[in-house]
């Protein structure tokens, strides 16, 4: 990381009213926070702070692209990231549960932003990170589909068939798992 003064913000010095600051998020960041799960990245983050009497307001944009494991086959893969947030920082002295909102008690007079901005990236990923049909890699996908009983993607779908082929009840088939609860449902029943 550049330096981390860089990340933060003497707010006791500022006028009342709106300071941008500009933050150029590279791979050095995101090695310095051990469990992060975007491994590198070049993101410009602009910050405009709005200074008022009782609060801080920090509106953020995010724009650039970061790298991360896919969720199907743990490889690594960009993701473009882009978007929008405001954090509130209000000076107070009691906590908060609210997770947009950041207190910052009397006895402070700067505020590091560097945590903010990792949750802000994070949060911009989407839900599920996967490649595109095809770049996944192949040689996990298929020891994966060994072990994969019920699952949406058709090699497994067929996989399923052939259990349901081999069982002598083929019309009611029951994924084990859910015979297990069924079952141990029977047994609170009786009690």
């Amino acid at each position: 990381m550049k330096s981390i003064k860089e990340y933060i913000i003497p707010f006791v010095g500022l006028k009342i009213g709106k300071h941008t600051f500009q933050f150029e998020v590279t791979d050095s960041f995101f090695e310095n926070f051990e469990y992060s799960i975007i491994h590198k990245g070049n993101v410009k983050v602009t910050l405009v702070l709005e200074k008022k009497e009782t609060m801080l307001i920090g509106d953020y944009a995010l724009e650039g692209a970061v790298v991360t494991n896919c969720n199907r086959c743990n490889d690594l893969m960009n993701i473009k990231i882009n978007g929008e947030y405001q954090l509130i920082y209000k000076f107070d002295d009691k906590p908060s549960d609210d997770e947009s909102l950041i207190i910052v008690y009397p006895e402070e007079y700067e505020i590091d932003v560097k945590e903010n901005i990792l949750e802000l990236i994070t949060v911009s990923l989407p839900s599920r990170s996967i490649h595109p049909k095809g770049e996944c890699n192949e040689e996990l996908i298929s020891i994966l589909d060994e072990y994969i009983m019920v699952s949406n993607n058709e090699d497994s779908l067929e996989h399923k068939e052939d259990i349901i082929e081999n069982t002598e009840e083929k019309d009611e088939y029951i994924d084990p798992r859910w015979q297990a609860l069924k079952d141990l449902s029977k047994g609170k029943d009786k009690k």
